[in-house]
Parts: structure tokens; C-alpha cells; sequence
């Protein structure tokens, strides 16, 4: 998340959300398992990044249906989306789109890129030069592109999950400081389990074809209302000053760890805190508590973090620091 994305982010929508929109979003979890496998976690902190307002990055190995995952929570939630596969010869305008000369009327005119959408998936985004990288921050922060002086607002909501192959290094771009802070969580996708895997095999041997969602059985359970109606509620859920002050402890500690060369910012700490108002109203309760802050600080912080030369060589991980952090932390009670 970002400083202004933390904040549950107003959207703009029509229809009328249910009831109980949580129960439309919990509903998702059990309509993409129809099509992806596992991956429960990535489903709940894609959700998560929605109703904060914030984006998404993804690592994981080829193969680990990424790309299905963002197609088949689209579906689910009556979004648009699309794919950009980041290359080295990528243009900037590619991404946000660019001015088109008209020759019947002499003038030119804007032609928007595939960031215009609810759902962008930024397909290996370290494939791509900084240039070009840096065409999303201004969509990521502002949700806004601006061409020619004239800026131009992106559908609402929007959501960047961009993919990032985590053993694969010879010809990426490592994405700098200010972008990966625009992220509100980094999830790792794992290889399935043997079980998930034989499930995996099964469906695509019983003739599940993943271009065909429909055929799966995918269907809208959620939309854009829900994430409305989610929205005003996750602002009330309250955080109490002692919950707040743990926040802030966690932070803090990161930056004055001997393994870290940079700490969590304050720009983190809100993400942090706007995760865990989301996670908390998830779970059906109106107030954060520690464990909340606990389940989101993994996500929510190992790509703030930037570990020395020298731990990195002793096997250091980010991960590692933060559960250090978290383990040397006192939680109220």
C-alpha cells in the first residue's frame, strides 16, 4: 500500500452491494478454487489489496498459474482486466497508452493503454527497463495517467499485480526503492503440495481447459458494490493506541536491525495498519488486534526491507528479519 492508498480508497460504482458484502468476498475464495488450485493466501491478500486501495506483487516460479489466479478473481468479481507481458524493448507508451495521429481530421487524438483497466496484470515486471517501469508509478499513486500535460483518471477499482520470477536473474531490471513501496503486499506463491498437484493433473486430465472459465463453472459472485459497501465498513473498524504503538515498535525495530542496510517507513506502517483493518473486518470483528497486525507484516513489509551485502551472503532473508522483529517485539495484551 502507499501512503494515500492505505486509506480505503472511495470507489465509485453502480448496482447495490448485498446484505453483507463481506460474505460476497469470502464467497470468492471457493469460486476460484473452482479454477485455481491452493493459493488461499495470494486469494486473501489480492482481496485484502482491494479494499485498501492498494497493489499487488507476485512471486513465484513459472508456472504457478499466476496469470489464471488474476483472470479467475476478474471473473469473480464482474472486473475488467488485462495482461502486459514486460519485455526489455518495452516503450512507456506501450503501457499508458499514447497520442494517435488522425489523418482524416489532421489532429491527434489519445489512444489508451491496457493500464486502463480494473485488474493489471504486470506480467515479469523486472523484465522491463526503469523507463518503462516508471510508467506505472503514477497510476499506482495517483490512479491517473497523464499524456501530453493532460491527465486522465483509470477506472475504478484498480489493481496492479505485477509477476516477478524469484530464481531467474539474467536480463531483469531489479525494481528500485520507490516502486516496490507502491506495493501494498508482496506474495509468495509456493510450488503446490503433492496433493494440490495430483488435483492439478486430475482437472486437466477430466478436460479443464484454463481459457475457458466459464466452463469450470466460474461465475460473478461479488462486484464492484460490494467493494463499496466493504469500504465504508472496514473505515469504522477501530484501532486501538496500544495496537497502534505496536505498529509503530515493529517499524522502528527494522530499521535499527544490524542486518538491514534500509528499514520499513513510515509509508509501511500505515500499509501495515491499513491490511490489518481489512484483515480484521475479514474476519468479522470490527477492531484490530496484534494477531492481525502479526498475519500482515510478512506481506505487508519484506519488499520495504533491504538486507546488507553481507547478511545476504550469510542466508539472510528478509523474512527471516522481520519474524526476528516480530519475536523481539512486545504485543499488548
Amino acid at each position: 500500500m502507499t501512503e494515500q492508498a492505505t486509506a480505503t480508497t472511495p470507489l465509485t460504482a453502480t448496482g447495490t452491494a448485498g446484505d453483507d458484502p463481506r460474505q460476497a468476498l469470502t464467497a470468492l475464495r471457493t469460486e476460484i478454487a473452482k479454477a485455481v488450485v491452493g493459493n488461499d493466501a495470494a486469494v486473501t491478500g489480492l482481496v485484502v489489496a482491494l479494499l485498501c486501495g492498494g497493489h499487488v506483487l507476485l512471486e513465484g516460479v513459472p508456472g504457478v498459474a499466476k496469470t489464471l489466479l488474476i483472470r479467475t478473481l476478474s471473473t469473480a468479481l464482474s472486473l475488467e482486466t488485462k495482461r502486459i507481458q514486460f519485455t526489455p524493448d518495452l516503450m512507456p507508451g506501450d503501457v499508458t497508452g499514447s497520442l494517435v495521429y488522425d489523418a482524416r481530421t489532421a489532429e491527434f487524438s489519445f489512444q489508451p493503454g491496457p493500464v486502463f483497466t480494473n485488474l493489471l496484470l504486470a506480467d515479469e515486471i523486472n523484465r522491463t527497463p526503469p523507463k518503462t517501469q516508471a510508467a506505472l508509478l503514477e497510476a499506482m499513486e495517483e490512479r491517473q495517467v497523464t499524456v501530453d500535460g493532460l491527465p486522465r483518471a483509470l477506472p475504478v477499482p484498480f489493481l496492479v499485480a505485477a509477476t516477478q520470477n524469484p530464481v531467474e536473474y539474467e536480463g531483469t531490471y531489479p525494481l528500485p526503492e520507490a516502486q516496490l513501496d507502491r506495493f501494498l503486499l508482496k506474495l509468495i506463491l509456493p510450488l503446490p503440495s503433492r496433493d494440490q498437484e495430483f488435483q492439478v493433473l486430475a482437472r486437466h486430465a477430466a478436460g479443464f481447459d484454463p481459457r475457458d472459465l466459464a466452463a469450470a463453472g466460474v461465475r460473478p459472485v461479488a462486484g464492484p458494490a460490494d467493494l463499496v459497501a466493504a469500504q465504508a465498513r472496514i473505515a469504522k473498524v477501530t484501532v486501538s493506541p496500544e495496537v497502534l504503538a505496536y505498529i509503530v515498535d515493529l517499524c522502528r525495530a527494522t530499521r535499527q536491525s544490524p542486518s538491514l542496510s534500509m528499514g520499513v517507513s513510515p509509508r509501511g506502517a500505515t500499509a501495515l495498519l491499513g491490511a490489518s483493518r481489512a484483515w480484521a473486518w475479514l474476519a468479522g470483528r470490527d477492531f484490530v488486534t496484534p494477531d492481525d497486525v502479526k498475519a500482515l507484516a510478512l506481506p505487508a513489509l519484506r519488499h520495504r526491507v533491504q538486507l546488507r551485502a553481507e547478511a545476504e551472503m550469510e542466508g539472510v532473508t528478509a523474512d527471516s528479519v522481520i519474524q526476528a522483529v516480530l519475536a523481539q517485539t512486545p504485543a499488548p495484551r
